[in-house]
């Protein structure tokens, strides 16, 4: 199976923790190990949103805070490929082309971002697409989609399986109300909807959940269908 795996920052380095890193990596060799075509992308987190918090306070432009994100979340990538073995490409592939090719290779890509105004949620969206994957996991740090945001709704309600049309207006009204509370933003829930591609959402925080949801289709999150 070709699998893409999204890994938010949040949940990969929060603290840049060695041994959570090399806990994901085993995890990403081991899908591998098992005969699934894995690519990764990795989130920015909380160290993006420092810098980022520290350069706009400074004067930078939006697309510049872009561009600073951008750059963290390669930072994070190299941190995986450091931890990963000879399978994984050696630096963090720039664009959606060149992670391909190490896809068609048989090598594991390991993406950030990509350009700017683009979160790597929407990155992993269409990096799937572009590859023609199987299934999509959103490693997040809550265990799936809700209807209100949890943070602030102690009666929101985790969804188990949602269309991909549903899903778009799920996070629509979210982000409306709600800011960045949605774990995947709107312009990837757009993607996946035009894609087709099969997408699960969970609680990334033990990677061997997301072993368990590719190996054994396991998982306690919210599975994201096509329409057709």
């Amino acid at each position: 199976m070709r699998v893409v795996v999204n890994v938010g920052g949040s949940v990969l380095a929060p603290d840049l923790e060695p041994d959570r890193v090399a806990d994901y990596a085993a995890a990403i060799e081991t899908l591998d190990g098992a005969g699934h075509t894995v690519g990764v992308v990795v989130g920015g987190g909380p160290t993006a949103r420092e810098y980022i918090t520290t350069a706009r306070e400074l004067g930078a432009n939006e697309i510049a805070l872009d561009q600073l994100g951008i750059a963290v979340t390669r930072l994070n990538g190299r941190l995986l490929i450091a931890a990963l073995d000879d399978r994984a490409v050696p630096t963090p592939a720039e664009s959606y082309e060149t992670g391909r090719e190490a896809v068609r290779r048989g090598d594991i890509p390991v993406l950030g971002g990509i350009v700017a105004a683009q979160t790597t949620d929407a990155v992993a969206a269409a990096f799937a697409e572009y590859v023609g994957a199987d299934l999509l996991v959103y490693a997040t740090s809550v265990n799936g989609v809700y209807d209100t945001d949890p943070n602030s709704d102690a009666e929101a309600t985790c969804f188990d399986r949602l269309t991909a049309r549903e899903l778009v207006s799920v996070i629509a009204d979210m982000e409306m109300n709600a800011g960045s509370s949605a774990p995947v933003d709107l312009l990837a829930a757009k993607v996946i909807e035009r894609s087709g591609v099969r997408t699960i959402v969970l609680d990334g925080t033990d990677p061997q959940r997301v072993v368990d949801a590719v190996r054994n289709d396991a998982f306690d999150g919210t599975e994201i269908v096509p329409e057709r």
